[in-house]
């Protein structure tokens, strides 16, 4: 018997954690605005939900890399969030965008991650807890996302 939740207004509450397949890139959300502009929301889940998750520090220093160097790659970026359960991170892009079209983006900025010696603005300045970060656990994470490339476009078990 499969348990069947009532339908939410939070469109990651609708979906059945237990029958995703990490990693993967999916569109959680696509909206379009009273001005006609939309924005595209992706799930980029980094790990198996309720299986793993990313270390805190790993998760922190993952968001200041991809939010600053994602923008490198893209005009359209409008935020980078980490997820609270830790196992991805959700962006949003102005515009109407698809997987297929973001991977690229996604892919340039993970490189551009494994390339860095730094986790961009790090410090007490910059940062609400600057001490806690982690490049090696970035680093790891990025490098296993980008190893299961060929498994992005496919979010559920087969």
């Amino acid at each position: 018997m499969t348990e069947q939740a009532p339908h939410m207004n939070v469109e990651s509450f609708n979906l059945d954690h237990r029958t995703v397949a990490a990693p993967y890139l999916r569109i959680a959300d696509r909206k379009e605005l009273p001005g006609g502009d939309v924005l595209t929301k992706f799930d980029v889940r980094f790990t198996q939900p309720n299986v793993e998750h990313l270390e805190s520090e790993t998760v922190h220093s993952l968001e200041h890399m991809m939010a600053e160097h994602m923008r490198n790659h893209s005009d359209v970026v409008l935020d980078v969030s980490p997820m609270g359960c830790r196992t991805g991170f959700y962006v949003l892009l102005i515009g109407d965008h698809t997987p297929e079209g973001f991977a690229p983006v996604l892919e340039a900025t993970l490189q551009d991650l494994l390339a860095a010696d730094e986790v961009p603005a790090a410090n007490e300045i910059q940062c609400g807890w600057g001490a806690h970060h982690t490049l090696e656990g970035a680093k790891a994470a990025a490098r296993s996302f980008l190893d299961a490339r060929e498994q992005w476009g496919q979010v559920t078990a087969s």
